[in-house]
């Protein structure tokens, strides 16, 4: 099997990709308004804009999920009809997701062929791994054909995504945030991945909220919002501040007023916790640290590794098997999630979908769902429609959630309208401690700003604040004290004053503080 390269001999002065005048609406939407897209040979292409912006919307009309109600795609000069992912496979354009596509029980050989239909009916495995590995050699993407996917990191299940596109011959690669989940040292491996493809004509086009990326990665930049093309721009050309004013319509912010760290009692204790993944496997081994009022203490770590059952063991999603959690000296290990919300606790949670909201229910009603019992949401054991309605107004507008109304189903809103529904609800209903797991995931700069601003407002609200994020600067930013965890252990625990970037990185792939 050998990789079929899309690429054809053409005029360098016509791009190998123009979208031309897209327009794709929704009900009630116009997710996008008349776009125009020109990406070259050799080019990166940065694409900016807030939440609901349409930027998943323009790249899905690109590789065929979504098809136009308007305009044309021309690849390599010559106009085409994208009506299914497999049509866009054909024509060399391919896209890795934030959020990956693989069959954790088949191997990485199995899941790079998967779908291709120019297969015999019995594939030659044997074959297909020899030539993975001559591309993960080429590439410098090193990982095992062999391996099943479940026992690759998170890095190198992106490797595995890349080897996919590689593999299918794909010209045009498409980014979804491409290093939301991977360490500082990882995202320098992948720009120079891309710097390597790119120099040998293959063109990409990258979302990303990341300024820093942008600066660093691309060669040009367009942004989006409400659905038109407002700006594009060559990247040497531009700064953050630029972008990320175009982006949200005024200036941002990139430094917080956060005053200086007065810890006081301590309101969270863990101790030498350890727990189980639904595996069987430790998950968690003899972790310890405290949290204290007037704190922000920081998780920093690559997903995968021990957060998601810490965030869960505490907020009574998910049992431990050894050690104690403690909310102001009360003991609250295995308690159910009532009783941890009794206590007084807010949880962000990491999959906002499965555990953050009801996607059928309305907005007002999913900002509701933690006081509808109390005066005046509940009057004489009635629902209070007008105070509802009231309450959920000035949510909207305290976290500037964009949706059509508040009855609304949230299902229908963007992934990060979604999170700013989260955030109101449990922001506004904290009394002692917040626990907030990737809290700005998948939020545009402005959103982001927004969030920490408010996550500071709690610690100087005298609250206990547990911040689980792989954006070590935003820990470095919001976070007084941060905790690396690595394969369930902590590796270290640091002040976010007198660390770096490079430092928490090194321990995020498993060296220890000092060694």
């Amino acid at each position: 099997m050998e990789i079929e390269s899309n690429q054809t001999s053409q005029d360098p002065q016509i791009p190998i990709l123009r979208m031309k005048g897209i327009t794709k609406r929704f009900p009630g939407v116009t997710a996008n308004d008349n776009v125009n897209l020109d990406l070259k040979a050799g080019e990166v292409l940065a694409l900016l804009g807030e939440n609901g912006a349409g930027k998943s919307s323009l790249m899905n009309v690109l590789v065929g999920l979504y098809r136009p109600d308007e305009g044309t795609i021309e690849v390599r000069g010559q106009q085409t009809a994208i009506h299914s992912p497999a049509d866009a496979d054909v024509l060399g354009i391919g896209m890795i997701h934030q959020e990956f596509m693989l069959v954790e029980t088949m191997s990485v050989a199995e899941n790079i062929i998967l779908g291709m239909k120019a297969l015999p009916s019995v594939p030659d495995l044997s074959k297909i791994s020899k030539r993975i590995v001559e591309i993960s050699d080429r590439y410098n993407l090193k990982v095992d054909p062999n391996a099943n996917i479940w026992q690759l990191s998170v890095g190198e299940r992106q490797r595995v995504e890349i080897l996919k596109l590689i593999y299918r011959g794909a010209e045009i690669l498409i980014l979804d945030e491409p290093t939301a989940v991977l360490t500082p040292q990882e995202s320098k491996e992948l720009n120079r991945v891309i710097q390597q493809m790119t120099g040998e004509g293959k063109s990409a086009i990258f979302i990303t909220h990341k300024m820093d990326e942008v600066m660093n990665f691309s060669d040009k930049v367009c942004v989006l919002q409400q659905g038109k093309l407002i700006a594009t721009k060559a990247t040497s050309e531009t700064n953050p501040r630029e972008l990320a004013c175009l982006m949200v319509g005024k200036e941002v912010l990139f430094q917080l007023d956060k005053k200086p760290f007065n810890p006081g009692k301590e309101v969270l204790s863990v101790k030498n916790l350890s727990a189980l993944d639904t595996k069987g496997h430790l998950a968690l081994k003899q972790v310890s640290f405290n949290v204290h009022q007037n704190e922000v203490f920081g998780i920093a770590g690559v997903a995968g590794n021990g957060q998601k059952e810490l965030v869960e063991a505490i907020t009574g999603l998910h049992k431990t098997t050894e050690g104690t959690i403690k909310v102001d000296q009360i003991d609250h290990t295995n308690k159910s999630p009532i009783c941890f919300i009794k206590s007084g606790i807010s949880h962000i949670p990491a999959d906002r979908l499965k555990f953050g909201v009801s996607g059928t229910m309305q907005v007002a009603e999913n900002l509701i769902m933690k006081n509808y019992r109390m005066y005046p949401t509940t009057r004489k054991g009635l629902l209070n429609v007008g105070a509802i309605k009231n309450f959920a107004t000035k949510m909207i507008d305290r976290f500037n959630i964009s949706t059509p109304s508040q009855e609304t189903h949230v299902k229908f809103l963007s992934g990060g309208n979604i999170q700013k529904t989260i955030l109101a609800r449990e922001i506004d209903s904290c009394r002692n401690l917040l626990i907030a797991a990737y809290p700005s995931r998948g939020l545009d700069v402005g959103a982001t700003e927004a969030v920490r601003t408010r996550i500071l407002e709690q610690r100087d609200q005298d609250k206990a604040v547990l911040l689980v994020s792989e954006e070590l600067e935003e820990l470095l930013t919001v976070a007084d004290r941060i905790a690396v965890m690595f394969e369930g252990k902590i590796m270290g625990i640091v002040d976010a004053n007198n660390t770096t970037i490079e430092a928490l990185g090194l321990m995020m792939a498993g060296v220890e503080e000092g060694a």
